[in-house]
């Protein structure tokens, strides 16, 4: 059985969508990164970048949320265009990278300097929420002029996008007017959450009593290279 090592956060939660819409058993193993559980010497033998999610499938071990989704996807033949399909295979990969590399670390900063990091942070707080916006509108218009992200298929590109849908509106630190200048996001977004599997997958981020306070020991392990602020003072 495969072991899916997990958290509440986007980029788990794309896997655990996928899983469950695969209808693969799987082992749900949490780590609590608040904890530091991350940096446990067993986990990272499975992903030495301290991070989740990862997954072990038999001898495989695959780790970074968009490597596991084209993964499984290609693993099973579904939620992915087939090698032969020259044309959706490229738009496929292409976004899905698009998220891995822009969606996902501009979201992520975006979040860290609105909700996190100390000031005077206005320098980067307006450099990553102009490249949240400037990215995510890209994903608006995408959606404006194809009902799924690609090939008129729902697929593993709109799970990923829903991972971090779900927080646009914490991202953005504009709360639910967020919708108004992302209305096909939000399209997206209903439908895929409408979906028996994404509603299992919601139900597993709740299994685990994971750590919310974000406390001195929390902020340790989250944001370790603070550490090195402490030593140059």
């Amino acid at each position: 059985m495969m072991q899916f090592y997990f958290n509440a956060a986007p980029n788990p939660m794309k896997v655990a969508l996928l899983l469950e819409e695969l209808g693969i058993g799987y082992q749900a193993m949490p780590v609590d990164t608040r904890k530091g559980e991350q940096f446990a010497p067993d986990f990272l033998k499975v992903n030495p970048n301290a991070k989740v999610p990862a997954l072990v499938d038999g001898d495989a071990v695959v780790f970074d949320s968009n490597a596991i989704l084209l993964y499984l996807g290609d693993k099973t033949g579904r939620f992915v265009p087939p090698v032969s399909d020259a044309r959706g295979r490229g738009e496929m990969l292409s976004w899905l990278m698009f998220v891995a590399s822009g969606i996902g670390p501009f979201s992520g900063q975006s979040v860290h300097f609105r909700h996190a990091a100390p000031e005077p942070k206005e320098y980067a707080l307006n450099r990553y929420d102009y490249e949240a916006h400037r990215h995510w509108k890209l994903i608006e218009d995408r959606l404006a002029a194809h009902r799924y992200m690609v090939a008129g298929e729902y697929g593993i590109v709109d799970m990923a996008v829903w991972g971090w849908a779900r927080l646009l509106p914490f991202v953005m630190g504009t709360g639910e007017a967020t919708w108004t200048q992302y209305p096909n996001i939000k399209r997206l977004l209903d439908e895929v959450s409408a979906r028996p599997a994404a509603q299992r997958a919601e139900k597993l981020k709740t299994s685990h009593a994971f750590k919310t306070e974000n406390d001195d020991e929390s902020r340790r392990f989250m944001f370790p290279q603070n550490e090195r602020l402490k030593r140059s003072a």
